[in-house]
């Protein structure tokens, strides 16, 4: 089943084309990375998604349905949202925060924030905590278990791992991909970091100036000749290399 599809999307600044005539089609339960240069249109593609962003042109549909038909709130309760900066009100207690999408979707059900924590391999005690009183890697995954609280379907990540050291980078990737497979998600992240998205991803999807230069696997990556993309694929290559040989 597909669950997102994307055609002909089109967002321009100025004279300049964020995003050129995008079209995409991401089936339920997939895992897909979105890589390419800064000012490639990652970000702005992501955003499209939840309507963060307008585009110019081109439709987005979710499950079949255009997001422009939805009401903002409803589509955004539908959608899990990660960022880099994790974005948690530091005001909040842990439980508040993750607490926060369901109460605004007024949901008055058994508080979910143990079930929560314990998903995201957080100790039930954490969820009186602020904050300023967690790790980085600690208050990410309290920014996955907030994402995850109004039970979405599709998950939007960017750069969700980019701010952690790199074995909290790779344990709590390692570990969302777990949580992805074991919840049936679908997932697209944006990342800069080629090795990861060929480590976690199930597609690949470089964008390049705006457009769509390469999509699939890791193994077609890894063979794929267009120079651009193969520049960007011999980065971890190169590095695996020299590592070998130390």
């Amino acid at each position: 089943m597909t669950m997102l599809g994307i055609a002909g999307l089109t967002k321009r600044h100025g004279a300049r084309a964020a995003l050129d005539d995008v079209s995409l089609s991401v089936a339920a339960g997939q895992f897909v990375a979105l890589v390419g240069p800064s000012g490639s249109g990652k970000t702005t593609l992501l955003k499209s998604i939840n309507r963060l962003v307008e585009p110019d042109e081109g439709t987005i549909t979710l499950e079949g349905r255009d997001v422009r038909a939805a009401p903002l709130a409803e589509l955004r309760h539908g959608i899990g949202y990660v960022i880099q900066s994790i974005g948690l009100f530091p005001h909040m207690s842990v439980a508040e925060n993750i607490g926060i999408v369901p109460k605004l979707m007024g949901d008055n059900r058994t508080d979910r924030t143990a079930e929560l924590l314990e998903l995201v391999a957080l100790p039930a005690e954490m969820a009186s905590r602020y904050p300023r009183e967690l790790s980085g890697g600690q208050a990410q995954r309290v920014g996955f278990a907030r994402a995850l609280a109004a039970g979405p379907k599709l998950m939007l990540m960017d750069e969700p791992f980019g701010a952690l050291d790199p074995v909290t980078r790779d344990s709590l990737g390692r570990a969302y991909r777990n949580l992805h497979d074991r919840l049936g998600l679908t997932t697209l992240m944006v990342t800069h970091d080629i090795a990861e998205a060929l480590l976690l991803a199930d597609r690949i999807v470089v964008l390049i100036d705006g457009r769509i230069r390469a999509d699939g696997t890791a193994a077609d990556l890894l063979a794929h000749d267009d120079p651009d993309v193969k520049a960007m694929i011999d980065v971890p290559r190169r590095q695996a290399e020299r590592l070998a040989s130390l």
